[in-house]
């Protein structure tokens, strides 16, 4: 049988979760799926374009224009994708992000080549956003939450189906602690509890509900200390000033040394592995994918119930759920699960177990392949 070929159209060089969540994908298909083969649309310089390369992914980069605010909106990158498609043998295109679903909508009649999106974002559409959303085939929400927001805006209810993502079981799993990361931080020879939050900084991933909450949860669990892995991508002013902010709280509050921010890290699947608890106080959230890594790695969560988050984790039984922009309900979850072994032990072994049955990356993948065969098959039916 020949495969045929998929393009893949990528907003960002970073490597966030959007991106990581497609080459889990990537990977599980291109060693058990032979009906497709890949070729990516991506920006040139950056960790996805390394990442791509390593698994051996053509990659097409787009121009400088692409990767910038304004041209992912433009003609001139509208133009771009579409030559690129007619060059191209591609049997179907698919955008990974919202904005290059616009992108994807706009091109698909010019080109005759069908296409899809994911939809990973809940925000605000334009009536002009919704439009080019609904030119594309299907749309594949990561999250029931995420299809809700959207249908209720005006997208497409018949095109719109939800693939929860996926997460690798076998490099996201307990293992035995290194206390690699204690000796990272100096700690290594003092009794310490590692608290982490991990994820891009910025308004939408709420740590300064942590930075607040910290106080009340060092007045019970005196050993605790903060760790916040993930940059700021955002440069607008009040995203910097977010940033800063948390910083400044911490040293406020005379806790200056208790908290560590240790930026891009490479090694997340090994650094779950060295932590106590992870933090997750996000004020909105599609479906955090660090949510499913940690599970499935064991790690016992507290987490904002917003957005796709409940969707993976049960209350009370996978994890903690507590409102978001609560500090005093997110200090009283915490200290819950780090001065009460038996339920962080219950939570967490729990998880792991809903991950094994419910998000193996094998499952996203599937029906992600599913979902594309049965477009075309549709697109063969309509020649």
């Amino acid at each position: 049988m020949l495969s045929r070929v998929v393009g893949l159209v990528f907003e960002y060089a970073t490597l966030n979760g959007g991106e990581r969540s497609m080459l889990a994908v990537l990977d599980w298909l291109k060693q058990n799926d032979p009906r497709f083969e890949f070729v990516a649309i991506a920006p040139s310089i950056g960790e996805l374009n390394d990442a791509l390369n390593d698994r051996q992914i053509p990659v097409i980069c787009w121009s400088d224009v692409a990767s910038g605010e304004a041209g992912r909106s433009s003609k001139p990158t509208e133009d771009q994708l579409a030559s690129i498609v007619r060059c191209q043998n591609f049997c179907l295109l698919h955008a990974n992000s919202l904005a290059m679903g616009r992108l994807t909508g706009r091109v698909a009649e010019n080109t005759g080549v069908p296409t899809t999106t994911h939809l990973r974002d809940i925000i605000k559409l334009s009536n002009a956003a919704i439009e080019d959303l609904n030119r594309n085939r299907s749309l594949v929400a990561v999250s029931n939450a995420t299809r809700d927001f959207h249908v209720t805006q005006g997208v497409s209810a018949n095109r719109t189906v939800v693939i929860h993502n996926g997460v690798d079981l076998d490099q996201f799993q307990p293992r035995i602690r290194s206390n690699k990361l204690a000796i990272e931080l100096g700690l290594a020879d003092y009794p310490v509890r590692i608290i982490a939050s991990i994820g891009q900084i910025g308004l939408r991933k709420g740590q300064d509900t942590l930075a607040a909450a910290a106080p009340a949860i060092l007045a019970q669990v005196p050993d605790a200390h903060f760790v916040i892995i993930g940059v700021r991508t955002s440069q607008k002013t009040e995203s910097i000033e977010f940033e800063r902010a948390i910083s400044e709280r911490f040293q406020d509050q005379e806790l200056g040394d208790r908290l560590h921010l240790l930026g891009y890290r490479s090694d997340v699947a090994e650094l779950l592995n060295e932590i106590d608890l992870l933090v997750h106080p996000a004020n909105q959230e599609p479906f955090g994918r660090v949510l499913l890594e940690a599970s499935a790695s064991a790690v016992p969560i507290v987490a904002t119930d917003v957005g796709g988050t409940s969707e993976m984790i049960v209350d009370g039984v996978t994890g903690l759920l507590v409102p978001p922009r609560d500090p005093q309900a997110l200090a009283m979850a915490v200290i819950e699960l780090l001065k009460n072994s038996s339920k962080a032990n219950s939570v967490r072994l729990a998880a792991r177990e809903r991950m094994c049955c419910d998000f193996p990356v094998s499952l996203s993948a599937q029906r992600l392949a599913d979902l594309w065969s049965q477009v075309l098959d549709n697109e063969d039916r309509r020649c």
